[in-house]
């Protein structure tokens, strides 16, 4: 009897102190997380590449880092599924191995627009720049907002050796010869032709 009256107390009082319930919920939380995560850091399929995967080039780089800028993220995934609705509209499904010099990784769910992880080499660059400076030029449904900018401002091509030495640290190759070079492969490129760079390195590893 003493027990149950002790189980109920204890239990009463979790219900009744907030702050005491707060902390259990994240503690739970937290500990369900590091349950499900940390084993992917020591899977190879999460950790090695797969053949044909490279470091982005600086050029790519810029436009990935245009791409996160822009918020294209929020209507575009790159994360195709392994549901026969995606295979057949989109290509093989995504592979982790294909997504480990990415940080972070653009994988997600949003699909207001089609998904792009396999868009590299699908359309031509002049057709990526049109699309970009008015989508519903190409695509007349299309409720994407334009880009025109893009074309006329050039790349700060100072920050590039930055992102790249910081990228190092995570564990993507590039060398020191690569990211002294970086300045000078981005000069004079315009935000536009990194962008378009960038989404023409979609996908290419498993096509």
């Amino acid at each position: 009897m003493s027990d149950q009256k002790s189980s109920g107390f204890s239990h009463e009082k979790i219900e009744t102190n907030y702050f005491l319930m707060i902390v259990l919920i994240v503690l739970v939380i937290s500990f369900g997380g590091l349950v499900e995560i940390v084993p992917l850091f020591f899977q190879k399929s999460t950790t090695i590449p797969l053949e044909g995967v490279k470091p982005l080039t600086p050029l790519q780089l810029a436009g990935r880092d245009i791409y996160v800028r822009e918020g294209c993220y929020n209507c575009h995934s790159q994360m195709i599924r392994s549901l026969v609705g995606d295979t057949m509209r989109y290509g093989h499904a995504s592979e982790p191995g294909e997504f480990v010099y990415d940080h972070p990784f653009q994988w997600g769910s949003k699909r207001t627009g089609p998904d792009l992880q396999r868009v590299g080499g699908k359309y031509s660059d002049d057709w990526h720049k049109i699309h970009l400076h008015n989508p519903r030029d190409l695509v007349p449904e299309s409720n994407m907002p334009g880009y025109p900018w893009l074309e006329s401002t050039t790349l700060d091509a100072s920050v590039i050796p930055q992102h790249m030495s910081a990228l190092r640290k995570v564990g993507v190759p590039y060398s020191d010869e690569e990211i002294g070079s970086a300045m000078e492969q981005v000069k004079d490129k315009t935000e536009l032709q990194a962008l378009i760079a960038y989404l023409q390195s979609l996908g290419l590893a498993l096509k």
